[in-house]
């Protein structure tokens, strides 16, 4: 109206919006209260450095001391409707401020009645740093803070190692004079499959209860720990539930053979000079698997610990020694179902102690129905490593027997021959201990071998030329199966160890040929080697003489 307007011109900027509703974020100055931090967090870098505090992994060291040698006063107002209310009266009077743990009755200054407390409420994470100690009932000395504060270990996400992690430890210090924990364990994030983090603006969060509900809590729970490392983030894949489904199956069903099988021998009480070579192996494997999982879970490895849990349950014990054991508790005349039953047992017990932190709600159930020594799987003893369980040379026999197995199984494979095709198996070794090996395991080896006749023989003299074989260290498996086999393919597969072997010789002797890797390796690393050279010579040898044999 006035003519006073000379242009408009359209300008782009960043204006602040909230992230929920999307209205525009408006500034507005407003008195705020403050701790002054430059004292606070001197004990808390202390801490650190001396090494009473210890973050896992370490790499999150720098992290914390970026936040607290750079940090700055601390506001701790927040204009919210929720959360501790600030212990701070103004008076209606003169304005004077009064901080206090009860309601002032007057003002100090001029004696007026009338205050208003401060509406304004303590951040969240003020409140959160009290946590360790005030849950316990301090500032009262009561017998739950004196046994429970200090505490051990905190496990958290690294994103939250500022906001939380710093300010219970200064405040801890503060408050009390001690540091609220000795370790801080640090875990990643959960993303969705495509690496995003999950929120409600993405529409990507997935309910624990639908996994639950689905795949059941343990699978869920091993699923979020399954090849995880400290401070890492990880993806979330329902197929990696659904993984995590079926081992507890295998479990289960592992279980339920047991307990089909125990009142074949009920009482099954064994001695170590009773159990058969299988069982000492499975024994021993299981008490490795013992002293690894608990140096892992030491360490916080608990990835790791679980991987190997994993893999003896699942190959060892389910895929191998349940199999190795059937026969024997089939037939009716095995004076071993004690020793069998027994060590079943024994394993599957001690399995399911180092399953449970993993699997709490399966393993309980099982162990439960199992046994009667214990009452709960939670409260039982942990299995630990007994050197009288060592049995190296049954470990030794045993994987000569498997890898026997393995080779039978790759030849039948690769020729496609059914299971139920059985054939008689030769065992071709100079080696007397290595035949007498498959003699004291011809039951279970002709069982998982496929074979109707186990021949073991120092020569190949009486074997026929269209027999097809299985090379391992130390021996030739023999299978006649000309009538089965496709003779030129045997031959092509021939060739291709050949060149797999070639390739494995060509490797070593360079390592070995070469100058710096000899004078600069461990003793141990040259010593492998070397025995690598002599096995894959000898497998070469042989395998040369069965493509000879069989014909160019």
């Amino acid at each position: 109206e006035l003519g006073l307007l000379v242009k408009v011109v359209p300008h782009t900027h960043a204006v602040g919006t909230h992230d929920r509703c999307k209205t525009t974020v408006e500034p507005m100055v407003k008195q705020q209260w403050f701790v002054r931090m430059e004292e606070m967090a001197k004990p808390a870098i202390e801490a650190l450095k001396s090494g009473n505090l210890k973050f896992v992994p370490e790499r999150f060291d720098k992290t914390y001391l970026h936040w607290l040698e750079s940090i700055r006063d601390w506001c701790i107002s927040r204009q919210l409707w929720w959360g501790h209310r600030i212990p701070a009266y103004y008076c209606d009077e003169c304005g004077e401020i009064v901080v206090s743990k009860e309601r002032p009755e007057k003002c100090p200054k001029c004696g007026c009645t009338h205050l208003t407390q401060d509406e304004d409420t303590l951040d969240t994470w003020f409140s959160s740093a009290l946590w360790p100690f005030s849950t316990l009932g301090w500032p009262n000395e009561t017998e739950d803070l004196k046994y429970f504060y200090p505490t051990d270990v905190l496990v958290t996400g690294y994103d939250i190692i500022f906001f939380w992690v710093i300010r219970m430890v200064f405040s801890g210090i503060e408050h009390t004079g001690k540091l609220p924990f000795h370790t801080v364990l640090m875990h990643g994030l959960v993303r969705d499959s495509e690496g995003r983090k999950m929120s409600k603006s993405l529409g990507n969060g997935i309910d624990p209860l639908e996994v639950i509900d689905k795949y059941g809590a343990d699978a869920l729970r091993m699923t979020l720990i399954t090849g995880n490392a400290p401070g890492n983030d990880m993806r979330f894949y329902w197929e990696r539930v659904e993984a995590s489904r079926n081992f507890a199956n295998k479990v289960w069903n592992a279980s339920r053979f047991m307990m089909m099988n125990i009142e074949k021998a009920p009482d099954s009480q064994a001695e170590l000079s009773d159990l058969t070579m299988a069982d000492k192996w499975i024994l021993s494997k299981a008490n490795t698997l013992a002293r690894d999982v608990t140096d892992n879970l030491d360490k916080y490895e608990l990835g790791i610990a679980l991987q190997k849990v994993y893999d003896f349950i699942w190959e060892e014990f389910c895929d191998w020694y349940i199999e190795m054991v059937k026969p024997r508790l089939w037939n009716e005349e095995d004076t071993t179902k004690a020793a069998a039953i027994w060590t079943l047992k024994t394993v599957l017990i001690n399995s399911l102690k180092l399953l449970h932190p993993y699997m709490p709600f399966l393993t309980e159930e099982i162990f439960c129905n199992l046994q009667d020594e214990e009452e709960s799987i939670m409260v039982s003893a942990w299995p630990e490593y007994k050197e009288e369980w060592n049995f190296a040379e049954e470990e030794h026999a045993v994987e000569t027997i498997k890898e026997a197995v393995r080779g039978i199984r790759n030849v039948r494979t690769s020729m496609n021959v059914p299971p139920s095709k059985k054939a008689k198996v030769y065992v071709v070794s100079e080696n007397s201990e290595i035949l007498d090996i498959f003699e004291h395991s011809r039951v279970f080896f002709a069982m998982l071998g496929y074979a109707s006749e186990i021949v073991l023989k120092k020569d190949k003299e009486g074997i026929g030329e269209d027999a097809v074989s299985a090379v391992i260290h130390q021996a030739v498996i023999y299978m006649p199966f000309a009538e089965l086999v496709d003779i030129e393919k045997e031959k092509e597969r021939l060739k291709k160890e050949e060149e797999r072997l070639s390739r494995e010789l060509s490797r070593v002797k360079g390592m070995l040929s070469n100058e710096k890797f000899v004078s600069k390796a461990p003793a141990a690393k040259l010593e492998e080697e070397k025995a690598k050279l002599e096995k894959y010579t000898q497998m070469m040898d042989q395998v040369k003489e069965r493509i000879a044999q069989l014909g160019e």
